[in-house]
């Protein structure tokens, strides 16, 4: 934990010492009354935070002070074909350890029916990984998720018009990613936003490929490999934010 995350709400509340967080300032940072630790609230600034007071329960009390805006998020989009619901738990911590804006999980052609209907969504799972991604990376800002039953869907709802758009595909690439960069992306060209669709473990079906071809995406390859959904989704994003100039 890099970063104490709390809402606007938390704030001058004490911290209860049953919480993770309080386990955390106290057990791991050896925190006493009158140290600080790194805080921040959740989507807006960071700071520090300065314990006041630790009362007989072990409740933490503290002061906020906001120094900086947080670490904002690049304007990456992952469009993924919803993966097995562990693999998705380690994707969305990963991915947003490393800054994408917003994720997006949709049903494909060849998804297991089952996982859309797993529970890792709607049991506040999902939202978890994002936060642990985020407090990884020692940020404030959590990319926003969203879920849709197919990928037509998806690009009927979920696009605007100034993105460059790619999609993986080890069937029927007409080049590789990385030539994709840069035909299409100036490196260091950070206020260019992208969006990037990675399919299930199944991939693409052929129809699928036809709608993300008619929909602007350029097919394109990471090697000759087969990588699952969450690598896949891992690789393409350190290789797209690093084009944008954003881990030089």
């Amino acid at each position: 934990m890099n970063i104490c995350l709390f809402t606007e709400e938390e704030l001058g509340k004490p911290l209860l010492r049953k919480d993770e967080r309080n386990e955390h300032i106290i057990k791991v940072l050896h925190k006493k009354e009158g140290d600080s630790f790194d805080a921040g609230i959740i989507g807006k600034m960071s700071g520090r935070a300065t314990i006041t007071k630790i009362d007989e329960s072990g409740g933490i009390f503290f002061d906020f002070e906001s120094l900086s805006d947080g670490k904002e998020l690049y304007p990456l989009t992952l469009i993924i074909g919803f993966p097995r619901p562990i693999q998705l738990k380690r994707l969305l911590r990963d991915v947003a350890g490393l800054g994408a804006k917003k994720i997006i999980l949709t049903g494909t052609e060849l998804t297991e029916k089952s996982y859309l209907s797993s529970n890792v969504v709607s049991d506040g799972s999902a939202e978890r990984m994002l936060l642990d991604g985020t407090v990884q990376a020692a940020s404030t800002h959590v990319p926003a998720l969203s879920v849709r039953r197919s990928l037509r869907e998806t690009l009927e709802n979920e696009l605007s018009q100034n993105e460059l758009r790619v999609a993986l595909d080890n069937r029927r690439a007409t080049m590789s990613l990385h030539s994709w960069l840069e035909k299409n992306v100036p490196f260091g060209a950070g206020e260019k936003s992208i969006v990037a669709a990675i399919g299930s473990e199944r991939g693409w079906t052929e129809n699928e490929r036809d709608l993300l071809e008619k929909s602007g995406f350029t097919l394109c390859s990471m090697g000759k490999r087969v990588l699952r959904t969450e690598t896949a989704a891992t690789v393409a994003s350190s290789v797209i934010l690093d084009r944008l100039g954003f881990l030089d």
